[in-house]
């Protein structure tokens, strides 16, 4: 397929982000031209746990979350698209008496947005999470329609949603160049061409940074590996177990879990990786999640572990997204630093980049998430709800 000639807006990769702002933008009638230097989802969208929740700390947060979670709800309608959407709930367990009171505190503001979320005892969790090891625990935090769906399918449903409307998606094009007139864009150019357009859009996650450096912004996005399993079926041994769990995470040690098919999906967030793009799987990775499993979950030791992989998050230093226009470059938008939540806020932030482009106001006020936040005069509002 050749480089159109020009377009109104040009969006630099292919993950959750890009595809969902390419589809909410052709739909709404704009020339969309999408490049992706690898594959559609080869970043961090298709290494996600692909958990999707309204379980956060921040205001902000809570409430992409639930609206991602009614977007992804109608996905089969529009885009139109199958992306094996679970409901399970997300449970996180508890046990420290300063985290109780944190999620006390979440509980309240989830209420104040619609969203379904109560305390429950370790004896409850217990109930709906049966691989829980409740000893040490002091509480629970529950939110019953949040869940999980597929990644890929996400990324996918969109691509195709966004081409049906007219929008041109390149993959293998990498974008090397932002040119620019004064403070207006006026062509980006790629390995494969130049296009001209008025307006940029940056999805590109952990490498947001190279494309924001071509038109003089600074995003402090740093990357991180992260590692996780899949294991073995589950042998009769675990015929106890529902069909369905709630993804479940020890808050203190990151470790969680969830069914992924015929196995149990599960890892943790390390905090010993070094910041950097290498992805080589850590030897020492399912010796660390086993000596976490053995406090938490210890009948996950009894499943040996099928296949994994590793994935970057793009994270900042208060754990929240950077989302908005660049005061400097007319029409550079961007929207990235998700910090691991990205992939269920994807939905939510494809409509809000399509508002901005338009210069519509959004369904919430993401003036707080301005990349501007993290000079003197910014305030930080850092989540504490991560995994």
């Amino acid at each position: 397929m050749q480089i159109p000639q020009s377009v109104d807006v040009v969006i630099v990769g292919g993950g959750v982000m890009g595809t969902s702002a390419a589809f909410h933008l052709a739909e709404a009638g704009v020339s969309v031209a999408l490049f992706e230097a690898h594959e559609l989802a080869s970043g961090s969208t298709s290494k996600a746990a692909g958990g999707v929740r309204a379980n956060f700390s921040d205001e902000l947060n809570i409430a992409l979350g639930a609206r991602s979670l009614e977007l992804l709800a109608e996905f089969g309608k529009r885009p139109g698209y199958e992306i094996d959407l679970h409901r399970p709930g997300y449970l996180f367990a508890l046990t420290n008496p300063g985290d109780v009171e944190l999620f006390e505190r979440s509980t309240k503001l989830h209420h104040n947005y619609g969203v379904e979320s109560r305390m429950i005892s370790p004896h409850e969790a217990r109930s709906i999470s049966p691989l829980l090891h409740t000893e040490g625990l002091l509480a629970c935090s529950f939110t019953p329609n949040d869940g999980h769906c597929t990644p890929e399918a996400v990324v996918l449903g969109y691509a195709s949603g966004a081409r049906k409307h007219g929008a041109h998606i390149f993959t293998q094009t990498k974008v090397i160049e932002i040119q620019t007139k004064g403070d207006d864009i006026s062509a980006v150019l790629t390995d494969k061409g130049a296009i001209s357009t008025g307006a940029v859009i940056n999805c590109a996650g952990a490498w947001s940074p190279t494309i924001a450096a071509f038109v003089g912004l600074e995003l402090p996005v740093t990357p991180y590996r992260r590692e996780l399993a899949i294991t073995e079926p589950l042998g009769p041994d675990f015929a106890d177990l529902p069909s369905s769990m709630p993804m479940t995470i020890d808050y203190s040690t990151s470790l969680y879990w969830h069914r992924e098919g015929d196995g149990i999906l599960m890892g943790f967030s390390d905090k010993t990786n070094p910041p950097g793009f290498e992805l080589l799987r850590d030897p020492r990775f399912p010796e660390k999640l086993g000596a976490l499993a053995e406090i938490r979950a210890p009948r996950l030791l009894d499943l040996g572990i099928r296949s994994g992989w590793t994935g970057l998050y793009e994270v900042t230093p208060d754990h929240n997204a950077l989302l908005g226009e660049f005061a400097h470059v007319s029409r550079f938008f961007y929207a990235t630093g998700f910090s691991g939540h990205g992939f269920l806020q994807g939905p939510a932030i494809g409509e809000i980049l399509r508002d901005l482009y338009l210069e519509r106001e959004p369904f919430i006020d993401i003036s707080a998430l301005s990349a501007e936040r993290f000079t003197e005069s910014g305030e930080l509002r850092p989540e504490m709800n991560i995994v």
